[in-house]
Protein backbone atom coordinates (compact mmCIF):
# COMPACT_ATOMS: atom_id res chain seq x y z
CA UNK A 1 0.00 0.00 0.00
CA UNK A 2 2.78 2.47 0.82
CA UNK A 3 4.08 2.11 -2.73
CA UNK A 4 0.90 3.81 -3.93
CA UNK A 5 2.16 7.03 -2.34
CA UNK A 6 5.33 6.96 -4.46
CA UNK A 7 5.78 9.38 -7.37
CA UNK A 8 8.73 7.69 -9.03
CA UNK A 9 9.80 9.34 -12.28
CA UNK A 10 6.75 11.58 -12.48
CA UNK A 11 7.01 15.29 -13.23
CA UNK A 12 5.44 17.68 -10.74
CA UNK A 13 4.90 21.40 -11.33
CA UNK A 14 4.83 23.76 -8.35
CA UNK A 15 3.83 27.37 -8.96
CA UNK A 16 5.05 29.84 -6.41
CA UNK A 17 7.90 27.40 -6.05
CA UNK A 18 10.19 29.84 -4.27
CA UNK A 19 7.99 30.33 -1.21
CA UNK A 20 7.83 28.36 2.01
CA UNK A 21 4.93 26.12 1.01
CA UNK A 22 6.28 25.80 -2.52
CA UNK A 23 9.60 24.61 -1.16
CA UNK A 24 7.88 22.17 1.19
CA UNK A 25 5.79 20.75 -1.68
CA UNK A 26 8.81 20.43 -3.94
CA UNK A 27 10.72 18.55 -1.26
CA UNK A 28 7.77 16.25 -0.56
CA UNK A 29 7.33 15.43 -4.24
CA UNK A 30 11.05 14.89 -4.79
CA UNK A 31 11.37 12.71 -1.69
CA UNK A 32 8.62 10.52 -3.15
CA UNK A 33 10.54 10.15 -6.42
CA UNK A 34 9.28 12.96 -8.67
CA UNK A 35 11.22 15.45 -10.74
CA UNK A 36 9.99 18.97 -10.01
CA UNK A 37 9.44 22.07 -12.15
CA UNK A 38 9.48 25.26 -10.10
CA UNK A 39 7.50 28.10 -11.64
CA UNK A 40 7.57 31.69 -10.39
CA UNK A 41 8.91 35.17 -10.90
CA UNK A 42 11.85 35.20 -8.47
CA UNK A 43 14.55 33.07 -10.04
CA UNK A 44 16.80 33.36 -7.01
CA UNK A 45 14.16 31.86 -4.73
CA UNK A 46 13.35 29.17 -7.28
CA UNK A 47 17.01 28.18 -7.45
CA UNK A 48 17.08 27.81 -3.67
CA UNK A 49 14.19 25.37 -3.86
CA UNK A 50 15.82 23.63 -6.83
CA UNK A 51 18.77 22.86 -4.57
CA UNK A 52 16.43 21.12 -2.13
CA UNK A 53 15.01 18.99 -4.97
CA UNK A 54 18.46 18.05 -6.23
CA UNK A 55 19.53 17.11 -2.72
CA UNK A 56 16.76 14.50 -2.89
CA UNK A 57 18.40 13.06 -6.01
CA UNK A 58 15.78 14.35 -8.43
CA UNK A 59 15.89 16.74 -11.39
CA UNK A 60 14.76 20.33 -10.84
CA UNK A 61 13.60 22.64 -13.63
CA UNK A 62 13.54 26.37 -12.88
CA UNK A 63 11.05 28.26 -15.04
CA UNK A 64 10.57 32.00 -14.67
CA UNK A 65 6.95 32.80 -15.44
CA UNK A 66 4.01 34.91 -14.26
CA UNK A 67 0.81 33.00 -13.49
CA UNK A 68 -1.28 36.07 -14.34
CA UNK A 69 0.02 36.16 -17.92
CA UNK A 70 -1.38 33.63 -20.39
CA UNK A 71 1.54 33.91 -22.82
CA UNK A 72 4.02 33.44 -19.99
CA UNK A 73 2.31 30.25 -18.84
CA UNK A 74 2.10 28.89 -22.37
CA UNK A 75 5.84 29.44 -22.72
CA UNK A 76 6.39 27.68 -19.37
CA UNK A 77 4.61 24.57 -20.68
CA UNK A 78 6.72 24.56 -23.84
CA UNK A 79 9.89 24.88 -21.79
CA UNK A 80 8.96 22.04 -19.47
CA UNK A 81 7.78 19.69 -22.20
CA UNK A 82 11.05 20.24 -24.06
CA UNK A 83 13.03 19.46 -20.90
CA UNK A 84 10.96 16.72 -19.27
CA UNK A 85 8.52 15.53 -21.92
CA UNK A 86 5.34 15.63 -19.87
CA UNK A 87 3.41 16.88 -16.83
CA UNK A 88 1.92 14.51 -14.25
CA UNK A 89 1.18 16.71 -11.23
CA UNK A 90 0.25 20.38 -10.96
CA UNK A 91 0.21 22.13 -7.60
CA UNK A 92 -1.29 25.62 -7.95
CA UNK A 93 0.48 27.15 -4.99
CA UNK A 94 1.14 30.70 -6.22
CA UNK A 95 -0.91 33.20 -4.25
CA UNK A 96 -1.02 36.40 -2.26
CA UNK A 97 -2.98 37.45 0.80
CA UNK A 98 -4.55 40.57 2.31
CA UNK A 99 -5.41 41.52 5.87
CA UNK A 100 -7.62 44.55 5.12
CA UNK A 101 -11.27 45.12 5.89
CA UNK A 102 -13.71 45.58 3.03
CA UNK A 103 -13.72 49.37 3.45
CA UNK A 104 -9.93 49.44 3.48
CA UNK A 105 -9.67 47.29 0.37
CA UNK A 106 -9.20 49.43 -2.70
CA UNK A 107 -10.48 48.22 -6.06
CA UNK A 108 -6.89 47.73 -7.24
CA UNK A 109 -6.14 45.55 -4.19
CA UNK A 110 -9.25 43.47 -4.80
CA UNK A 111 -8.36 43.03 -8.46
CA UNK A 112 -4.78 42.03 -7.69
CA UNK A 113 -5.93 39.20 -5.40
CA UNK A 114 -8.36 37.98 -8.06
CA UNK A 115 -5.66 38.20 -10.73
CA UNK A 116 -3.12 36.12 -8.81
CA UNK A 117 -5.23 33.70 -6.79
CA UNK A 118 -8.13 33.02 -9.17
CA UNK A 119 -7.14 34.03 -12.70
CA UNK A 120 -3.62 32.76 -12.08
CA UNK A 121 -4.99 29.34 -11.12
CA UNK A 122 -7.27 29.31 -14.17
CA UNK A 123 -4.47 30.28 -16.56
CA UNK A 124 -2.07 27.73 -15.08
CA UNK A 125 -4.55 24.87 -15.36
CA UNK A 126 -5.53 25.99 -18.86
CA UNK A 127 -1.87 25.92 -19.88
CA UNK A 128 -0.81 22.60 -18.31
CA UNK A 129 -3.97 20.46 -18.57
CA UNK A 130 -3.57 19.65 -22.28
CA UNK A 131 -0.19 18.07 -21.54
CA UNK A 132 -1.81 15.90 -18.85
CA UNK A 133 -4.60 14.92 -21.23
CA UNK A 134 -2.08 13.90 -23.89
CA UNK A 135 -0.23 11.89 -21.26
CA UNK A 136 -3.35 9.99 -20.21
CA UNK A 137 -4.01 11.51 -16.79
CA UNK A 138 -2.64 13.45 -13.87
CA UNK A 139 -3.27 15.24 -10.63
CA UNK A 140 -4.21 18.90 -10.14
CA UNK A 141 -4.14 20.36 -6.64
CA UNK A 142 -5.32 23.91 -5.91
CA UNK A 143 -4.15 25.73 -2.81
CA UNK A 144 -7.22 26.69 -0.84
CA UNK A 145 -7.66 27.68 2.79
CA UNK A 146 -9.95 27.23 5.75
CA UNK A 147 -11.38 30.46 4.34
CA UNK A 148 -12.61 28.49 1.35
CA UNK A 149 -15.45 27.51 3.68
CA UNK A 150 -15.32 29.86 6.70
CA UNK A 151 -15.21 33.60 7.18
CA UNK A 152 -12.65 35.63 9.10
CA UNK A 153 -12.38 39.32 9.89
CA UNK A 154 -10.12 41.37 7.62
CA UNK A 155 -9.97 38.64 4.97
CA UNK A 156 -12.86 39.43 2.64
CA UNK A 157 -10.89 39.55 -0.61
CA UNK A 158 -8.70 36.57 0.25
CA UNK A 159 -11.73 34.54 1.38
CA UNK A 160 -13.50 35.23 -1.90
CA UNK A 161 -10.54 34.02 -3.93
CA UNK A 162 -10.05 30.85 -1.92
CA UNK A 163 -13.73 29.95 -2.16
CA UNK A 164 -13.41 30.44 -5.91
CA UNK A 165 -10.46 28.07 -6.38
CA UNK A 166 -12.19 25.38 -4.33
CA UNK A 167 -15.31 25.57 -6.46
CA UNK A 168 -13.17 25.68 -9.58
CA UNK A 169 -11.71 22.32 -8.57
CA UNK A 170 -15.17 20.86 -8.02
CA UNK A 171 -16.29 21.90 -11.49
CA UNK A 172 -13.09 20.77 -13.20
CA UNK A 173 -13.34 17.35 -11.59
CA UNK A 174 -16.23 16.66 -13.98
CA UNK A 175 -14.46 18.12 -17.01
CA UNK A 176 -11.20 16.28 -16.48
CA UNK A 177 -12.38 13.05 -14.86
CA UNK A 178 -12.90 11.31 -18.23
CA UNK A 179 -9.25 12.08 -19.00
CA UNK A 180 -7.98 10.40 -15.84
CA UNK A 181 -7.19 13.70 -14.14
CA UNK A 182 -8.22 14.36 -10.55
CA UNK A 183 -8.73 17.94 -9.35
CA UNK A 184 -8.80 18.76 -5.64
CA UNK A 185 -8.22 21.59 -3.22
CA UNK A 186 -5.84 21.47 -0.27
CA UNK A 187 -7.27 23.76 2.41
CA UNK A 188 -4.93 24.43 5.34
CA UNK A 189 -5.40 26.52 8.43
CA UNK A 190 -3.01 29.42 8.97
CA UNK A 191 0.40 28.03 8.05
CA UNK A 192 3.23 30.20 9.29
CA UNK A 193 5.39 31.07 6.26
CA UNK A 194 7.13 34.11 4.81
CA UNK A 195 3.80 35.10 3.22
CA UNK A 196 2.08 35.79 6.55
CA UNK A 197 4.83 35.83 9.19
CA UNK A 198 4.65 39.60 9.58
CA UNK A 199 0.87 39.52 9.97
CA UNK A 200 1.14 36.81 12.63
CA UNK A 201 3.61 39.02 14.49
CA UNK A 202 1.63 42.27 14.21
CA UNK A 203 -1.90 40.89 14.72
CA UNK A 204 -1.49 38.44 17.62
CA UNK A 205 -5.07 38.86 18.79
CA UNK A 206 -6.40 37.58 15.44
CA UNK A 207 -4.17 34.52 15.34
CA UNK A 208 -4.74 33.73 19.01
CA UNK A 209 -8.40 33.51 18.05
CA UNK A 210 -7.57 30.95 15.36
CA UNK A 211 -5.60 28.89 17.87
CA UNK A 212 -8.50 28.96 20.35
CA UNK A 213 -10.85 27.60 17.66
CA UNK A 214 -8.40 24.86 16.63
CA UNK A 215 -8.74 21.44 18.24
CA UNK A 216 -4.96 20.88 18.12
CA UNK A 217 -4.34 24.23 19.82
CA UNK A 218 -1.76 25.69 17.45
CA UNK A 219 -1.17 27.24 14.04
CA UNK A 220 0.08 25.05 11.24
CA UNK A 221 3.62 24.44 10.03
CA UNK A 222 4.54 23.75 6.39
CA UNK A 223 5.43 20.14 7.23
CA UNK A 224 1.83 19.52 8.29
CA UNK A 225 0.78 19.58 4.63
CA UNK A 226 3.19 16.99 3.24
CA UNK A 227 1.05 13.90 3.86
CA UNK A 228 -2.07 15.33 2.29
CA UNK A 229 -0.09 16.61 -0.69
CA UNK A 230 1.33 13.16 -1.36
CA UNK A 231 -2.11 11.58 -1.01
CA UNK A 232 -3.64 13.91 -3.59
CA UNK A 233 -0.64 13.69 -5.94
CA UNK A 234 -0.21 9.93 -5.93
CA UNK A 235 -2.01 6.75 -6.93
CA UNK A 236 -3.21 6.50 -3.33
CA UNK A 237 -5.60 9.36 -4.11
CA UNK A 238 -6.66 8.21 -7.56
CA UNK A 239 -10.36 8.04 -6.63
CA UNK A 240 -10.45 11.36 -4.78
CA UNK A 241 -11.58 14.25 -6.96
CA UNK A 242 -13.64 17.41 -6.67
CA UNK A 243 -12.91 17.55 -2.94
CA UNK A 244 -11.63 20.14 -0.52
CA UNK A 245 -9.27 18.47 1.95
CA UNK A 246 -8.95 20.49 5.15
CA UNK A 247 -5.61 20.26 6.93
CA UNK A 248 -6.51 22.55 9.76
CA UNK A 249 -5.96 20.90 13.13
CA UNK A 250 -9.72 20.71 13.57
CA UNK A 251 -10.55 24.37 12.92
CA UNK A 252 -13.48 23.60 10.63
CA UNK A 253 -14.74 20.78 12.86
CA UNK A 254 -16.19 23.24 15.37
Amino acid sequence: MLERFRLDDRVAVVTGGGGGLGSLAAQAFASAGADVALVGRNVGKLEETAGVVRDCGRAAHVIQADVTDAASMAAAVETLEAAAGRVDILFNNAGITSTRTLLETEVADWQRLLDVNVTGTYLTIRAFAPSMIRGGGGRIINMGSILSARGMANRVAYSATKAAVANMASALAFEFGPHGITVNTLAPTVIVTDLNREAVRTQPELYEGVVRRTAMGRLGEPEDLAGALLLLASDAGSFITGQTIFVDGGYTAG
